[in-house]
């Protein structure tokens, strides 16, 4: 007995895709023997069984038959190409029905879910002895519950072969060769391509489902001669094609049927369908009887249809079993008008690829890191549904999938299309988490925001659907200083606590070529922020509607700068094979006969999917793609459509549908053109209560129906593809479109005017914007459509769409009288602030300079110039021009009556210092807290003297900020406290702590300055009150809380527009973690590289300085620069420029790296530098300890009087330092004097000190200078014998190096251990 040889064929669940059948899985086995467990029935015995238990009239039962009989039809051919083609496998024997059996299944009654047919297990062919066997695979209850597969008429088959006739033919041999360089199998070549074997194959399958012999017909026999085809009742004309279709007034040249109506020409086909028999297997038998004719040499009448392969019928066969429902089963249809071509509109053809692509990029998201995702492509190819086919992925894992879809109508509203998918998030968080897990992230929110969550409420509306704490953007108000960078920020930030690896956010912005670089730059601030957001975008853009200076490509570059993993794709037409597999799906017909139409669509729609369906709508409306009844299938003729004059325009296509419909679907498919690709039901509504626009309910409908429009969830409506739109709007002529959109604006304005209709009024704005020119032609209309876009930029200021809110007050400003400021002063007044301070936060600054200098020149009176002088003041602030911003608030105050002196005596600024503090002390109390400066331009006064002291401090000497600053403050000690009073409170502290005064008093001005800003509720102020604050006071408060606070007003500052102050926050915060130990310095430096990137985007060189110096040191400490530097030049400025403040920071810096890092006189060179400039603040006690230590290590070197005495000075100091600041003085004091006694013979006391040192370090959480104390102690115990101790201390210093991540610290440690290990136990 031979041994049996096993192949697995798979067909794949219906909802897979079909192209599963072209790689069956093929797994070849051996094994010495089979055990057959099923009853072998006698395929004729099994017909007549099958023929009594299908009832009549049981449409359900013939169904299940149906199936089951093409089961068996699919075994039997796989078998056919199976046989031993050394056998005379062409004699008819071989295909009869008596050749084959079933084999079923023994169990009885059925097994719970197994379907009607499953009891077929396999087929078996007597000569040659072939068996295939038949079962599910075992997979399947991993891919179908068992409802779903047991509601599913959809066939699953692995057929395993059993050759029991000879054994397989060797793998080398000379056939075997042959047929391998040929691609053919030896085994089913000859028989695959012989119409002989078709034909009686074609026998086999009628009276397989006829249950009957099939009739004699001689005109097809094989071998008849050609004169019997007299014997039919009526000779069939000649026929092209049996796919063929005439237009619908086209007849035969004998009169016959049109082309379209011909029924089956074959008696035996005509039999089958009258006993009720698919007409998917009538045409599949046909097509195999027809493969007689080309055997009779009349070529001219066999159909292209007629098969040339049984690999053709067995695809056709999988295809029947694979999605019975659109393939085996016939449409119910009464007239051709009810005839719907079966579109998959969910199904994605021709994308494998890029499926792949996408998917990969997901999964790496969903394990934590964002990642974007670009697809280019003309529109209606697909990338969309691309897009699609990752959603199910992402609920899966639990995240979000958010979109927006821009147009050409929304250009300076894109920012607004972001906003809005967040809004959508918002709304998913809400409905899909339980109230736990919402309760928990209202608390995460709480915690990254904190009075900042007012900020957000402004931008993201939706954000109070979370908790009712998050006042609505209504409720909140707000200042103007917000600006499209802090918007990003913000965002950014919301974006941290909602997105994580377990919930990934999927943001899809479709048609990016419609987007401006403020929403793409906030896209950017999302994926390149390294805090912690989990996002995935994908956008998609035609490709060939942008240029290579597109703001796409600038994001794309962008990203790539960034890091942060990009992929692009493009898409392009469909090839032949998939659009024929597309148009297969669409009739319901074999994809074999499909070849002739698809490869005519190809040549008009270049195989643009959206393109194709479109065509294939035109082809049926206009008959050329018609239902025959008769055959029970879609008809055509492809060379009448190749000569068709068919536009290869999807436009034209569109727009010569949409003529023909009525006018109420015209006009109402016009009204949503207008809007864009989206209108809001409310919208739609106020309309149709307009006696203009009654149609539209009806037009509405309509349009639905057809197909062109569809309502979403969120009460909007939209049309199906943007090409539909794009033909909608084309219906309304070029010059006739302005005055369209001019009457929807007019009569939405007068439904709406005086109502609260929220963000409509944008829309209305938009619409009557297009009739500009019709406005300025009536006078009277003018003043309220500029009242109306103001009331539209004013609500847009509020959310902070500033881009949208200028491109509404410019309109508004362009309908004004030329002599406008002086016909129309207050409206001029008011809506010139609002354009500049629109254009300063659209970072329009020479827009917004040139606005403000126009209303400075046009006010009538200073009371009205002050918001316009204080907002140039901060624009110039912003973009570094100190000097300019020093000037203007210079000016202005003289206007006001100040005395502004280009110099003050520094004998003079010291009288100014004390008198301020004298009168300070003398009135501070409740009465003066609860006084309030009343006068509207003294409250300005003192805000220009605060800003004007800001811009000071980077180029005037320090007596004449000094003069100013107590200036500002005695005006509020005479009239009273306003919301600018503690700034200048503060800065009075700074110069009271700088003068080298009473800091006790500098601290308790502080204290109080930022008690009242709780007063006023200044958090618009926050971040600058901080930064002064710690800048004045910082080392009386402890280091790492202003570390951490500091951070906190960096977010706040950014998020409310204020970036300058936010990154001199930033920069002051790295001061005191690296001066305090407050973090592991490798994970401040990726810190501090994290603010480089965002200075970068922020271009704040001053700031970029400072924080480039901090990562300087940072680096040396951790090792030496060695892995960590980065290529940066130090830039220090003029050094005998005394206003130049980065030098008290440079030299700070270098007297900390230099003294860690061991170079005693660089150390000391830079501390006698330092000492010559500051005075007082924090800097100066960090500089005094390291220098003390410095000079101690002299002195161990050689004894020298005025070093000591120079020591002893610094500890006296520090002990009066230590009563206000223990936390931060006390260990560095101890450390110090245990030093000093370790110089003479206070051994016991040297010890203690050590010991106190360690333990006020440790409790500080200084953990370098706790190392550092340990390190002294371990030298000391060392040299003094005491090797023990010594080495208990070094262990503990390298510990502590260890843990604060300074290498160059733990190897020089180590050294020291080392040493130790060298000596051994004995002289330890």
């Amino acid at each position: 007995m031979s041994n049996p040889s096993t192949c697995y064929l798979l067909i794949a669940p219906a909802e897979e895709d079909r192209s599963s059948r072209h790689y069956s899985e093929e797994k070849c086995r051996m094994s010495n023997e089979e055990e057959v467990a099923d009853l072998v029935i006698p395929l004729r015995s099994w017909m007549e069984i099958e023929a009594k238990k299908t009832p009549l009239m049981d449409p359900k039962s013939s169904k299940e038959s149906i199936i089951r009989k093409t089961t068996v039809a699919y075994g039997i051919v796989e078998l056919l190409l199976r046989s031993d083609d050394n056998d005379k496998t062409l004699e008819q024997d071989i295909f009869k029905i008596d050749n084959f059996a079933v084999h079923v299944s023994k169990k009885s009654p059925p097994e719970q879910h197994r379907q009607p047919w499953d009891d077929i297990m396999g087929i078996s062919m007597i000569h040659p002895a072939l068996v295939l066997s038949i079962e599910e695979p075992a997979y399947l209850d991993c891919l179908l519950e068992p409802e779903e597969k047991q509601g599913h008429w959809g066939r699953y088959l692995e057929v395993e072969q059993m050759v029991t006739s000879a054994m397989p033919e060797e793998e080398n041999s000379p056939d075997a060769v042959a047929a391998a360089a040929s691609g053919e199998d030896p085994k089913d070549k000859e028989r695959n391509c012989d119409p002989r074997c078709h034909y009686s194959v074609g026998k086999l399958l009628y009276e397989l489902f006829a249950n009957e012999t099939l009739p004699e017909d001689s005109s097809l026999a094989v071998g008849a001669p050609t004169s019997t085809a007299a014997a039919t009742e009526e000779r069939v004309p000649k026929r092209a094609k049996t796919s063929n279709l005439l237009p619908p007034h086209a007849k035969g040249e004998e009169g016959n049927l049109i082309k379209a109506e011909l029924p089956f020409q074959i008696p035996s086909i005509v039999r089958m369908q009258q006993l009720g028999i698919p007409a998917s297997i009538c045409l599949m038998t046909n097509n195999l009887l027809e493969s007689a004719l080309s055997l009779r040499g009349n070529d001219d009448q066999s159909s292209d249809d007629a098969y040339k392969s049984l690999r053709d019928l067995t695809e056709d066969l999988h295809l029947l079993l694979l999605d019975p429902d659109r393939f085996l089963f016939e449409i119910v249809v009464q007239t051709t008008e009810n005839v719907n071509l079966c579109y998959r509109r969910e199904k994605l053809y021709g994308r494998d690829k890029e499926e792949t692509l996408i998917t990969d990029a997901f999964c790496r998201v969903s394990r934590g890191k964002s990642e974007a995702f670009f697809i280019g492509g003309f529109s209606g190819c697909g990338k969309s549904m691309l897009v699609n086919t990752v959603r199910a992925r992402v609920n899966a894992v639990g995240g979000y999938v958010i979109k927006h879809k821009f147009d050409d109508l929304s250009r300076e509203r894109s920012l607004f299309g972001v906003i809005s998918a967040l809004n959508q998030l918002c709304l998913m968080l809400k409905g899909s988490n339980t109230p736990p897990k919402v309760a928990l992230l209202v608390k995460k929110l709480k915690d990254e925001f904190g009075a900042d969550i007012t900020l957000l409420a402004r931008i993201v509306k939706n954000v109070k659907v979370l908790s009712p704490e998050f006042v609505s953007p209504a409720e909140v108000g707000g200042g103007d200083t917000m600006n499209a960078r802090s918007v990003g920020f913000t965002l950014s930030r919301f974006m941290r606590v909602v997105s994580s690896p377990k919930h990934p956010v999927m943001l899809f912005l479709d048609d990016l070529q419609w987007a401006d670089d403020t929403a793409l730059d906030v896209i950017h601030t999302f994926l390149s922020d390294a805090m912690g957001s989990c996002m995935f975008f994908v956008g998609t853009y035609r490709d060939n509607e942008v240029n290579a200076d597109h703001a796409v490509f600038h994001l794309i570059n962008k990203l790539e700068i960034s890091n942060v993993p990009t992929t692009k794709v493009s898409l392009t037409g469909l090839d032949q094979e998939d659009l024929n597999t597309m148009i297969s799906d669409a009739l319901c017909l074999y994809p074999r006969i499909c070849t002739s139409l698809s490869a005519a669509v190809i040549q008009k729609t270049k195989g643009n999917p959206f393109f194709v369906l479109e065509f294939i709508k035109s082809l049926k409306s206009r008959d050329l793609l018609k239902y025959n009844f008769h055959q029970k299938r879609w008809t055509w003729d492809e060379d009448i459509i190749r000569a068709e004059e068919i536009t290869d325009n999807v436009l034209h296509l569109l727009a010569s549908k949409m003529n023909g419909l009525s006018d109420n679907v015209q006009l109402l498919l016009k009204v949503m053109a207008c809007f864009g690709t989206r209108t809001s039901e409310s919208v739609i509504g106020y309309l149709m209560d307009s006696v203009d626009y009654t149609g539209l309910r009806d037009g509405l409908e309509r349009a639905m129906n057809d197909g062109f429009v569809e309502r979403s969830r969120d009460e909007i409506f939209n049309f199906v593809h943007d090409k539909v739109r794009e033909a909608a709007y084309d219906l309304i002529p070029d010059s006739e479109r302005k005055q369209f959109h001019y009457n929807l604006g007019k009569v939405l304005h007068s439904i709406c005017d005086g109502n609260d209709v929220g963000d409509t009024i944008l829309v209305i704005a938009t619409q009557i914007n297009h009739g500009r020119d019709f406005i300025l032609k009536d006078d009277e209309l003018c003043l309220p459509i500029v009242k109306l876009n103001m009331s539209a930029g004013k609500m847009s200021i509020d959310s902070c769409r500033h881009k949208t809110a200028y491109a509404y007050l410019e309109v508004a400003s362009s309908l004004l009288p030329n002599d406008h400021w002086e016909s129309h002063y207050d409206i001029s007044l008011r809506l010139g602030f609002m354009m500049a301070s629109a254009a300063n936060s659209s970072c329009k600054y020479n827009d917004a300079e040139m606005i403000l200098r126009r209303i400075l020149k046009e006010a009538r009176c200073t009371k009205d110039k002050l918001p316009s002088y204080f907002l140039l003041s901060q624009i110039l602030q912003a973009q570094g021009k100190v000097v300019d911003a020093y000037s203007t608030c210079s000016s202005i105050l003289t206007q006001l009556g100040e005395t502004i002196p280009e110099t003050v005596e520094p004998v003079e600024a010291v009288a100014t210092i004390r008198e301020t503090l004298r009168k300070y002390d003398e009135v501070y109390g409740d009465d003066w807290l609860g006084k309030k400066m009343e006068d509207y331009t003294l409250r300005y006064v003192v805000r220009f003297y605060a800003q004007m002291n800001t811009s000071a401090f980077f180029f005037k000497v320090p007596h004449i900020i000094s003069y100013f600053v107590c200036k500002a403050v005695e005006l509020s000690l005479n009239n009273g406290v306003c919301q600018h009073t503690p700034l200048s409170l503060l800065q009075l502290a700074n110069v009271v702590i700088r003068s080298g005064s009473n800091a006790s008093f500098a601290h308790r001005i502080a204290k109080n300055a930022m008690t009242l800003s709780e007063r006023f509720d200044s958090t618009d102020q926050m971040a600058e009150l901080n930064l002064t604050f710690y800048n004045a006071v910082g080392h009386l408060e402890c280091f790492q809380l202003g570390a951490q606070r500091l951070r906190v007003c960096f977010e706040s500052a950014l998020s409310s527009g204020n970036a300058n102050i936010g990154f001199f926050c930033a920069v002051q915060s790295f001061n005191f973690s690296i001066f305090s130990g407050e973090k592991e310095l490798g994970s401040l430096l990726k810190e501090i590289d994290y603010y480089l990137h965002l200075l970068e985007t922020y271009k704040s060189e001053v700031s970029k300085k400072y924080t480039l110096c901090s990562r300087a040191t940072i680096s040396l400490l951790i090792d030496k620069g060695e892995e960590t530097s980065i290529e940066t030049k130090e830039y220090q400025g003029d050094i005998s420029d005394p206003g130049n403040k980065f030098l008290d920071t440079y030299y700070c810096q270098q007297v900390f790296r230099n003294f860690w890092l061991g170079y005693d006189e660089r150390c000391r060179h830079f501390a006698q530098k330092a000492f010559a400039r500051i005075r007082g603040t924090y800097l100066y006690h960090i500089i005094t300890f390291y220098y003390g230590l410095n000079l101690i290590d002299i002195l161990k070197k050689k004894v020298n009087a005025t070093r000591q005495k120079e020591v002893e000075e610094i500890i006296e100091s520090m002990k009066v330092t230590v009563t206000l600041a223990d936390s931060n003085i006390r260990n560095k004091l101890e450390l110090l004097q245990a030093e000093m006694h370790g110089l003479g013979t206070h051994h016991q006391e040297a010890v203690a000190l050590f010991k106190a040192a360690i333990a006020s370090a440790k409790k500080s959480r200084f953990i370098h200078e706790q190392g550092l104390a340990c390190e002294r102690a371990g030298f000391y115990h060392k040299k003094m014998g005491c090797a023990q101790d010594a080495l208990v201390y070094f262990q503990q210093a390298h510990s502590c190096y260890k843990e604060w991540g300074s290498i160059v610290k733990v190897d020089a440690i180590q050294k020291e251990l080392d040493r130790f290990s060298s000596i051994g136990n004995d002289f330890i």
